[in-house]
């Protein structure tokens, strides 16, 4: 039997232990019959199985969450029975007096039909699947054992619209497995509270149809609740699903804790009584409820349950699947905090995403070794983690790229024929002017030689700053004058012309390699191709003097980018971290619709508008935050890990 979903439970006030309670609105809606087990009894509980394959296309018009699809746990496929839909409304809360009916033969057999459904959404979980099995078995039990507790007992609060199970051919009951969004939208479409709970039961019995069949109902099981229920009370997933089970039987067959203090004694009792029977272990919903730490009078400000309300909790995304299929992610100022760290909570997101089946690729404009400096700290460093040798990324702004097995894919230079241009360098500049030029930078004389005299000299010797290399020189001469560490990024290499704190701190701080020291420029130039340069100083400095210069100097001959505020880049024109990764991505045969993009730099923004979603941290640029689709929270603030929680799943 499909849920229905009539009649619901009602949580109590705590928000992180919840229960129920019924209300009496009763609105049965279209669905499709199945049944996952089936028990005939007498007196002697004796059993039979048969199975049918749930089929869920027909939504109810008056709820949105109908449309969704449902698995049923079977073993073969069977021929689907579509019952017509009614609706019954209550008028005043509580239930309808069922009028008694004639008991039948004591030979007749009343044959219990239970639906074990897994809500489409949820993920097909092992330990879930397990506990899916077990219930098949166990509720057929439990509804025997609480018919019989009914029999010559004397309940004042109870509801008695349930009495005479003996009467019915057959009784049907469905359980649900959902996760906390399922059940949250389902709490608000029904009762109109916006937040997720543990059980729901919905009554399907309407006593004035006189059917031969006694529907009885629905129960809808978070076990993404029920997991963390389970965690804080010591016992297994198993017995915390058994418990809310337990809890919403109880409901459909009267039982109502929240009407007065005697109701809730019952109903207790009856939860004890049921537990000890089955040899279950537990105590039922009420008494855990209470004997809980969490469940306190503790109120939640309505700006954090606003904060929280979409986000998925630690641990949680094992109930959920993946919205996209890879996420790619900048590291300084949004994977790393303002420590240049990753936090555990990040860490610990990161590590569940990818045990549910999310890539994480790396898209930076960091060395590889910078960045498995930096995973190999919180051990997200080899093949079952985001980086290694065998991972694919992009590196050092998009001009270095591995795709499959590590191998890479492409690589973009300054300039390839600079080492020829360097020896042949005599014949374009005159001996003298070379001579001066080298001694210049080589020994610290800029009192000799302003950067305004370099330029000049160039272009005397018809060399203008668009030469890539020129442009190189012109770096280099800048860096010496102004006494402006100048990096430049080979590879997995970094290499620079003197020793300086802050080129030190590339390497403490940033985690990129130690930089080699190559105080003569004719041989640095000479030795290594070059993807890009950076200038480092203080976030003052790049605003106010190098990037204005710089951007003027290198107008379209070079793209100047900034990743940090005290950082200035310097790549070669018409690349990009976005047009890299747009290149992994034709590589690996994904489309743009798969991914998401975790950015704050104004170096992310075409990644950003590239991806499926693009979330800028608050941390971040004004331009990426522009183009972002979301804005999320800031890198000291695990913004990484609250998008995977709250968007990713």
């Amino acid at each position: 039997m499909l849920p229905r979903l009539s009649s619901v439970l009602r949580t109590l006030p705590s928000s992180t232990a919840p229960m129920a309670r019924m209300i009496s609105r009763a609105t049965p809606l279209p669905l499709t019959r199945t049944s996952s087990a089936a028990i005939s009894f007498l007196n002697s509980p004796s059993i039979s199985y048969k199975t049918h394959r749930l089929d869920a296309s027909s939504p109810s018009n008056s709820s949105s969450l109908f449309g969704r699809g449902f698995r049923v746990l079977c073993r073969r496929e069977e021929e689907s029975v579509v019952r017509s839909s009614r609706k019954v409304f209550a008028e005043q809360r509580g239930y309808r007096k069922a009028r008694r009916r004639v008991a039948k033969s004591k030979q007749k057999e009343l044959e219990l039909n239970v639906s074990i459904c897994i809500e489409d959404e949820l993920p097909d979980d092992p330990e879930v699947l397990n506990i899916a099995e077990m219930l098949r078995l166990n509720a057929p039990t439990l509804m025997k054992l609480a018919f019989d507790s009914l029999k010559d007992s004397t309940y004042k609060t109870r509801d008695t619209a349930v009495e005479d199970v003996g009467g019915f051919e057959s009784i049907e009951l469905s359980i649900l497995f959902c996760n906390d969004e399922f059940i949250r939208k389902l709490n608000k479409e029904w009762r109109d509270e916006d937040h997720a709970t543990d059980v729901l039961s919905m009554s399907q019995h309407v006593p004035e149809l006189k059917l031969p069949i006694l529907m009885l109902g629905d129960i809808v099981i978070s076990v993404e609740t029920a997991a963390r229920q389970a965690e804080e009370r010591g016992h297994s997933l198993l017995d915390e699903i058994r418990i809310l089970m337990v809890h919403g039987l109880l409901h459909l067959l009267g039982f109502d804790h929240e009407i007065s203090e005697e109701a809730e004694a019952e109903m207790e009792k009856n939860e004890e009584f049921l537990l000890q029977s089955l040899g279950w272990k537990g105590k039922g919903l009420i008494q855990s409820a209470y004997d809980s730490e969490t469940n306190t009078n503790i109120q939640v400000e309505n700006s954090d349950e606003q904060k929280l309300k979409d986000r998925k909790k630690e641990g949680s995304l094992r109930f959920y699947k993946p919205k996209f299929s890879y996420i790619f992610c900048d590291m300084d100022g949004t994977l790393l905090n303002s420590q240049s760290q990753i936090s555990l909570t990040t860490a610990k997101a990161l590590k569940e995403a990818l045990s549910r089946g999310l890539k994480v690729v790396v898209a930076t404009g960091k060395t590889r070794p910078a960045v498995i400096s930096a995973l190999k700290k919180v051990d997200l460093v080899g093949r079952d983690g985001i980086i290694s040798e065998f991972a694919p990324g992009v590196f050092i702004q998009g001009l270095l790229v591995h795709g499959r097995q590590g191998r890479e894919i492409f690589r973009r230079n300054l300039d390839r024929d600079f080492c020829r241009e360097t020896a042949s360098l005599p014949v374009v500049i005159s001996c003298f002017s070379w001579w001066l030029l080298v001694q210049c930078i080589t020994h610290e004389l800029a009192l000799l030689l302003t950067i305004k005299d370099f330029v000049f000299l160039l272009a005397a010797n018809n060399i203008g700053c668009d030469c890539p290399w020129a442009l190189a020189l012109v770096a280099y001469q800048y860096s010496w004058e102004h006494k402006v560490p100048l990096i430049a990024f080979s590879g997995d290499r970094c290499l620079t012309l003197f020793d300086h704190p802050l080129v030190d701190s590339l390497h403490t701080t940033y985690h990129e390699p130690k930089a080699e020291i190559i105080p003569a420029i004719e041989d640095l130039l000479a030795a290594v191709d070059i993807q890009k340069l950076i200038f480092l100083d203080t976030a003052e400095g790049v605003a106010t003097t190098i990037r204005p210069y710089w951007s003027e100097a290198t107008k379209d001959r070079a793209n100047v980018v900034q990743a940090i505020p005290d950082m200035l880049e310097i790549v070669p024109p018409g690349t990009s971290k976005g047009s890299g990764v747009k290149m992994l991505l034709d590589h690996l045969g994904i489309s743009t619709k798969e991914i998401m993009a975790i950015g704050d730099g104004e170096n992310d923004v075409e990644m950003l508008e590239l991806a499926s979603l693009g979330i800028a941290l608050s941390n971040g640029s004004e331009k990426a935050k522009a183009v972002a689709n979301v804005i999320g929270a800031s890198n000291d603030e695990d913004g990484v890990a609250d998008a995977i929680y709250r968007y990713a799943f």
